[in-house]
């Protein structure tokens, strides 16, 4: 009896010390990127010159938010059919080249998360921006695990804490900043109403002179994002909770939108008339 009894009890230790592995190693992967790879070789490729090109880079190595990633590549599919677009659609990071950049009129990171560049690539990215380039970042493109503190400052203007979880996905109103640039508010809803996976920034990023486009009243939310052993998740943004901001960067300009957690983001026309007006301002 004594045997089977030790039996179990090192059956269950040993199931919870997997159990603690397995959830530091989630930690980990969505905190930085596992594993982490880069491609540096240049694609093949031809951009045509008399079309709005857009390279729609998807590559996550932190968590990947795979519905609404495969999602958002259909509907930028449609987009580029409908307006004219060129669109590359990649994972790979080798078209993060001078060259090839330069030719790209918006470069989009859909959910993209975790280090996905290289310090070469990640600095041509950034003069690709300050001399002129679009950067859009998409929800999960916002988070912590870039590690990347150019991209922090000018894409979010703001670091994020951690996400809604009690409840994790809540409704609310999302309503349009009162004069909101008008070429990225142009046939946009004066507010709807949407579910998502609300983040949390550490500060507002109005603060650091970002552009509203649209908010949320924070209190209308449970933004608690403790779980286990992390309690110190309990709060939010306050009132004035921005969900879409942009700002002018040398000679280009960044988009950002916390929104778009799952595919069900893709099926609100407000939201894609969003991204849509995003790529073209």
């Amino acid at each position: 009896m004594k045997k089977i009894l030790k039996i179990a009890l090192w059956s269950v230790l040993g199931i919870v010390v997997v159990l603690v592995g397995l959830m530091a190693g989630f930690m980990y992967k969505i905190k930085n990127g596992f594993p982490v790879s880069y491609e540096t070789e240049a694609p093949n490729l031809t951009i045509p010159a008399n079309q709005t090109s857009v390279l729609l880079f998807s590559k996550a190595t932190g968590f990947r938010h795979g519905e609404s990633i495969e999602a958002g590549k259909k509907v930028f599919a449609q987009l580029a059919i409908k307006n004219n677009w060129f669109l590359y659609d990649t994972e790979d990071g080798g078209v993060f080249n001078p060259d090839q950049l330069a030719q790209f009129d918006v470069v989009i990171f859909n959910n993209s998360t975790g280090r996905v560049l290289n310090d070469e690539q990640q600095q041509n990215l950034e003069d690709y921006v300050t001399n002129g380039g679009s950067l859009i970042g998409i929800h999960g493109a916002g988070d912590n695990s870039h590690h990347w503190d150019w991209y922090t400052e000018n894409l979010m203007g703001a670091t994020f804490s951690h996400h809604s979880l009690d409840p994790h996905l809540q409704e609310t109103k999302v309503m349009l900043e009162a004069g909101a640039d008008s070429l990225l508010a142009a046939g946009l809803a004066a507010e709807f109403t949407h579910t998502d996976e609300w983040y949390v920034f550490f500060d507002n990023p109005r603060k650091k002179g970002f552009n509203i486009l649209y908010r949320i009243d924070g209190e209308t939310i449970s933004p608690s994002g403790n779980m286990l052993w992390m309690t110190d998740k309990d709060f939010g943004m306050g009132k004035d909770h921005p969900v879409a901001w942009h700002k002018q960067i040398g000679n280009g300009r960044t988009f950002y939108t916390s929104m778009g957690h799952d595919a069900s983001a893709w099926q609100q026309e407000v939201f894609v008339k969003m991204l849509a007006n995003a790529v073209e301002r």
